[in-house]
């Protein structure tokens, strides 16, 4: 298990905006479990929020209506027969709070609210501020569209918002027999290896603004220019220095290495290796060796961990493990061992 500090450096490296408008106050305290880390997040950042004011934007109401207001649904009035009635169908548009973020915002709060796992003082401080909440709707869970949120200058703020509470109800919301919900005790596999990605990214770019940082795509090396039908090769990370350049594959599993029963021996993850050999060796379609590949495994409680280097093919392809729960300047240690001695020989 991931030391809930350290997770707070991950969330600081993968979302910037952390390290901003007073969210370093955070670094500062102490938590007893991820629901109360993320809860006092949203504390701050609802509370930034509110003083701002809260974001307003159109809305469509459709109503029965005696008066008309907006648009005639002329189609859904004879449906309904509201002649009858002296009414129509109207559509309109209403400049309300009563936005999908809002109600993402109030979801999120009201669940964190009613689970135990969270701090007396931070639930209270929820409370609070769902007063401002009163005219925005709930919304289920499982029916938000995370890419249709569009983000702009008059949202902008909203983005780690989303991100926090995307973490809350994609990588910890429960369904209980009854229907109800209630949150898990970690965050789930998936979630933690999008976070990892996105910390390993974000940390190389804070820390090496020097760097080339990103994810960028790779092209294939082919010598007839037919690519139909071939895969896109998206990295996870690219680092670019002084014309040598390493690819981090990230990888954050139970299990870093796969089991050969028959020979009772371990080996590296066929298909990760394959994959990592395949960038690195398409990257370097000149076969300069200046490119080099990383598979970096987040460590599980294996007894065994791979830690290698290899050369295939004149590239240095590496497997190494990063142990999240160890402290946090072993962590930035480990990170730095992996790409500056390589870019900078």
């Amino acid at each position: 298990m991931i030391k809930i500090k350290n997770i707070y450096y991950m969330l600081a490296y993968a979302y910037q905006s952390l390290k901003e408008d007073g969210y370093d106050t955070i670094a500062s305290e102490e938590f007893e479990n991820i629901h109360d880390l993320l809860a006092s997040i949203l504390v701050l950042g609802i509370s930034s929020q509110i003083k701002r004011g809260l974001n307003r934007d159109y809305e469509l109401q459709i109503e029965s209506l005696s008066c008309l207001r907006g648009k005639i649904d002329v189609s859904s009035s004879i449906k309904q027969n509201t002649l009858t009635r002296r009414k129509m169908v109207c559509n309109f548009d209403v400049f309300s709070e009563n936005t999908t973020m809002n109600q993402i915002l109030k979801t999120t709060s009201m669940l964190l609210i009613h689970c135990s796992e969270v701090n007396v003082v931070r639930r209270k401080a929820l409370k609070k501020l769902m007063l401002y909440f009163a005219d925005v709707a709930p919304i289920e869970p499982y029916c938000i569209n995370w890419h249709s949120l569009n983000f702009h200058r008059n949202n902008a703020t909203y983005k780690l918002l989303m991100s926090i509470c995307s973490l809350v109800l994609k990588g910890m919301l429960l369904t209980t027999e009854s229907g109800e919900y209630k949150l898990a005790k970690y965050l789930d596999e998936q979630t933690m290896h999008r976070l990892y990605e996105k910390f390993v990214l974000g940390y190389y770019r804070r820390e090496y603004p020097q760097f080339s940082v990103s994810a960028s795509h790779i092209d294939w090396n082919i010598d007839d220019d037919v690519i139909d039908f071939l895969p896109q090769m998206k990295t996870d990370i690219m680092l670019t220095y002084n014309h040598r350049t390493i690819i981090i594959d990230t990888k954050y599993y139970s299990h870093s290495l796969q089991k050969n029963p028959q020979f009772d021996k371990y080996s590296i993850i066929s298909g990760n290796l394959y994959q990592i050999f395949t960038y690195v060796k398409n990257k370097d379609r000149y076969g300069t060796g200046k490119v080099s590949g990383v598979l970096l495994y987040a460590k599980t409680d294996e007894e065994i961990t791979p830690d290698n280097d290899y050369s295939m093919s004149g590239n240095r392809i590496s497997v190494k493990t990063l142990d999240l729960n160890s402290d946090w300047m072993e962590i930035k240690g480990q990170l730095d061992g992996v790409a500056v001695p390589l870019l900078m020989a």
